[in-house]
């Protein structure tokens, strides 16, 4: 393969500011259709990447925004999630989420 067939397309830039990150745990995660979370938070960074189906992801005090396959999504470390959703119900939704961790630290802290 040369270098001239690589495709290096940009999803998602976040400054994370001073934090520190000494490990990152990837999962991979699954949403029956229509699923949805209670309002949460995430004591680290997570990023994340909508592998198959759309989700919702509304960050509290922010307009939702729908994260349709291929899209790239950020949840601030310590920040309320009011909304995270399979927006269908038909069909099931598979995201990514790499979380951010400084340490031993639990990965979501449900609200």
């Amino acid at each position: 393969m040369s270098p001239q067939s690589i495709t290096r397309k940009p999803l998602l830039k976040v400054l994370l500011g001073d934090r520190n990150v000494n490990s990152v745990d990837i999962r991979e995660i699954r949403f029956a259709p229509g699923q949805q979370t209670t309002r949460h938070l995430h004591p680290c960074t997570v990023v994340g990447y909508i592998a198959e189906g759309t989700a919702v992801l509304e960050i509290e005090g922010q307009p939702p925004q729908t994260l349709p396959a291929g899209s790239a999504f950020h949840e601030p470390a310590g920040t309320v999630i009011a909304d995270f959703r399979n927006a269908s119900d038909s069909e099931p939704l598979t995201f990514i989420a790499f979380y951010l961790l400084d340490g031993d630290q639990p990965l979501i802290t449900m609200l």
